[in-house]
């Protein structure tokens, strides 16, 4: 069972223990030691996509953790664009981060560009060059990546290695001011080809690319390599504690490299487990492929594990801000269930989500001894999690529609829902006897005949009378149509990605990810506008899409009221 986490916590920076006394996870730990020897002064973060996507669930745990440090010890948190390649890079993903950022519930001290320090990244990589630390290399991509070696065997020295530094520098400006085409030459650290890190045996720093940058034009045809921009631009900001994830663990010494051999301030790099979870894949390039396939909508398909995709689903900043602070701060790479994701934007919005009724599969339900013509107002509570949400007024009316699935002529014993013969409570209003039925030619029950106790009105019941269900309704004239979109799991196993070697993550799409149904709800559901969520009584959380217009609403299901997933599962394993 996961434990209850408090769904305004706004960021994981803490989890508690049972004795309700925070404890520190390790990244906390080791900042607390730096700060206490002196290391550092203060704290500073900083959170860095490149902006050629749209950020998903996994960025959230970067986003919160960066963010919430700064906040719990009083640092700064800095939003940086790693705009350095500029074949994939978008000014509508730089867009669309920032909003996802501010919708998480944070923002940034400064907002920043790599490529503002593309002028002093230069300037240092001429340092490097000056003091023999850097070469200009003809080695093509497919020659370099001969010559590095593998992890068991030591590379070869580039034949350019021994150049001297007036010939590199020449080299390198003529690398900047254009003269050379793609690919021809690079700019590579001079450092050790028989390291056991493969990262440290001269890695690339510049590379010639004749593209226009989203933010410089033509100023530029060379741009600099992830390794040689990151660990700089961080150190140009001052920031000191650099939160990577833990790809980059091996990176590390190459950050430490650059920096202690120009000289400069030098943050410290701290690596953590990147988000991996069930049922989803988290891959850019596969999310990608989704979308250019046709096989979700857009980025902002709700079954997408993008923020915009979860926000279209109608998950909550705070549900997914307890998430995060739930599954906590990890060294070791492990998969989290989807299930404590679902959980999470289930427990929020249960206690502020008003309740309405809808009626997804609907059977008409007549009451016979229902006076002519009569509406009647039922009080209904909005949110019993919540006493300041007030009540609301229903109509209810001799003719009624309910789930088919809340009938059964014959029903199991254990069936305490509505049968023939049997008795229900309707939400809010009466309990009901079903006498009798009413079936088409091929012997399909279309409607259900019962009478109603008068003296059982909810709130005002008089009678005694006890029964075992209770299920929703709305009043057929009264009701108003609308088009639910039930979204369920883009995927039908567990680890989409341990395909066969034949196959692809895309074998294992969930073809009933999405059903579409015209639905029945209460009519103050009418007024409801885009990005409201309620919970349908008895079946799910739902919000309000964009796809709505003023003749025709369109409610998401943004998670069923229980796990479904978890009983097929163990029907599966019995």
């Amino acid at each position: 069972m996961n434990r209850r986490i408090d769904v305004n916590a706004p960021e994981p920076s803490d989890s508690a223990t049972p004795d309700k006394t925070p404890s520190k996870h390790f990244i906390r730990q080791a900042i607390d030691a730096d700060l206490e020897a002196g290391r550092f002064d203060g704290v500073a973060t900083r959170f860095p996509p490149e902006p050629n996507g749209y950020l998903h669930i996994g960025h959230a745990k970067s986003i919160c953790l960066n963010f919430g440090l700064a906040k719990d010890m009083g640092g700064t948190c800095n939003l940086r664009f790693d705009d350095t390649n500029p074949v994939k890079e978008d000014t509508e993903y730089v867009e669309s981060i920032q909003d996802d950022v501010r919708w998480l519930g944070f923002e940034w001290d400064n907002l920043h560009f790599a490529s503002d320090y593309f002028d002093q990244l230069y300037d240092w990589a001429e340092q490097l060059v000056k003091d023999g630390k850097a070469y200009v290399c003809d080695l093509n991509a497919e020659e370099t990546r001969a010559y590095r070696g593998t992890l068991t065997e030591p590379g070869k020295d580039s034949p350019h290695r021994d150049r001297t530094p007036e010939e590199n520098l020449e080299l390198l400006r003529a690398m900047k001011a254009g003269k050379f085409k793609d690919g021809e030459k690079t700019l590579r650290a001079k450092i050790d080809m028989a390291a056991p890190n493969i990262n440290l045996r001269d890695p690339v720093m510049y590379r010639i690319t004749h593209v226009p940058h989203h933010r410089t034009g033509d100023k530029w045809c060379i741009y600099p390599m992830y390794d040689w921009a990151h660990g700089q631009s961080d150190s140009l900001e001052k920031i000191t504690f650099s939160i990577c994830t833990l790809e980059f663990e091996h990176h590390r010494p190459l950050y430490n490299w650059y920096c202690e051999n120009l000289g400069i301030h030098h943050p410290r790099q701290i690596e953590f487990a990147r988000l991996n979870m069930t049922f989803t894949v988290m891959s850019k390039r596969k999310l990608l492929q989704l979308v250019k396939e046709n096989h979700v909508t857009g980025w902002d398909d709700p079954r997408m594990p993008t923020l915009v995709g979860l926000r279209r689903r109608g998950y909550t900043p705070e549900s997914i801000r307890a998430f995060c602070a739930d599954i906590g701060v990890a060294k070791f790479n492990s998969t989290i269930d989807v299930i404590r994701l679902e959980n999470s934007v289930r427990e929020h919005l249960n206690s502020v989500a008003s309740r309405r009724m809808a009626v997804l599969n609907p059977i008409k339900l007549t009451i016979t001894n229902w006076p002519e013509g009569k509406v009647e107002k039922m009080n209904a509570i909005n949110n019993p999690e919540d006493e300041s949400a007030g009540s609301r007024e229903i109509p209810f009316s001799g003719e009624l529609y309910i789930e088919t699935e809340d009938f059964r002529e014959e029903a199991p014993r254990k069936f305490f829902r509505l049968k023939k013969g049997g008795s229900v409570r309707l939400r809010s209003g009466y309990i009901v006897d079903c006498h009798d039925v009413v079936k088409d030619d091929d012997g399909n029950v279309t409607e259900v005949l019962c009478t109603y106790d008068p003296e059982t009105k909810s709130g005002e019941d008089t009678s005694g009378r006890k029964v075992k269900g209770t299920i929703h309704w709305v009043s057929r004239e009264h009701a108003r149509k609308v088009t639910v979109r039930n979204y369920d799991r883009l995927f039908k196993v567990e680890n989409p990605d341990a395909s066969s070697d034949t196959g692809s993550f895309l074998d294992h799409l969930n073809p009933d990810s999405l059903t579409t149904l015209t639905a029945h709800v209460e009519p103050s559901l009418a007024e409801a506008a885009v990005g409201d969520r309620v919970q349908f009584e008895r079946l799910g959380y739902y919000v309000v899409d964009p796809d709505s217009t003023d003749g025709e609403l369109v409610f998401n299901r943004i998670v069923p009221l229980r796990d479904t997933w978890g009983k097929i599962e163990a029907k599966g394993k019995k």
